[in-house]
């Protein structure tokens, strides 16, 4: 096990042992037990009650948070020349289709998401093995296998995160930044977990959220009461 910094030692210290703290008392301490100097990432992580082995467990969806993500996502559209100025006036950082195929064959992967359109997936769908192990590849189960390209690009723009449970059963993602105020932390966390109940496989038997932990970049989490996101 690795040694504990000096900086971590006390951040641990300002966390009780084995308690689940409300979501609002978690989201005001994640403050208090960020040590870096940047603007850490504040993450969740929620185990839940199913076999991902198993199809008829797999937990996967999309959310738009209301507060965003407090991340500048960069995003390419791959459309049709009828569709780039849609794409362009939408916020889109990158339009285009077959230079930047050809850049992404080449092992460029500079962007956060990719929005594209189901008439040219022929040609993305030859990039799978490159797209698919960062996470990058479009899916219509997302949204950003569509034709309101426009559309997909504020969506991802204002906050929009897709989302998928692991091997191990827990879903992990970025809910925002230290920097926001402990009510914004709040309300992003209960639009997530709201999505991930709704999505409950109805497979899957027994207690389906069985924990949550909030933390922030390089930070120890902080165990979150499962009652009080209802709240």
């Amino acid at each position: 096990m690795a040694k504990l910094t000096k900086n971590q030692k006390i951040a641990q210290a300002k966390i009780e042992p084995e308690k689940a703290y409300k979501l609002a008392d978690a989201a005001a301490l994640l403050k208090d037990i960020t040590t870096v100097k940047f603007d850490a990432s504040v993450d969740m992580d929620v185990r839940l009650g199913v076999d991902p082995r198993k199809s008829n467990q797999m937990v996967r969806g999309v959310v738009t948070l209301p507060h965003g993500t407090g991340k500048q996502v960069r995003v390419l559209v791959l459309c049709t020349p009828d569709k780039e100025a849609e794409a362009t006036e939408a916020g889109a950082d990158m339009v285009g289709l077959d230079e930047y195929i050809d850049k992404i064959k080449g092992g460029w992967t500079d962007v956060d998401v990719i929005i594209t359109m189901p008439s040219v997936m022929a040609k993305i769908g030859a990039l799978g093995r490159i797209l698919g192990p960062r996470g990058l590849m479009p899916n219509p189960k997302t949204g950003t296998v569509t034709m309101e390209v426009g559309k997909a690009v504020k969506e991802v723009k204002q906050g929009k995160i897709d989302f998928k449970v692991d091997k191990f059963g827990i879903i992990h993602s970025s809910i925002g930044k230290v920097s926001f105020e402990p009510q914004q932390i709040v309300d992003n966390a209960k639009e997530f977990l709201n999505t991930i109940i709704k999505l409950k496989p109805s497979a899957a038997k027994g207690t389906y959220v069985k924990s949550i932990f909030l933390s922030t970049t390089m930070s120890p989490g902080v165990k979150v009461d499962t009652k009080s996101i209802e709240e």
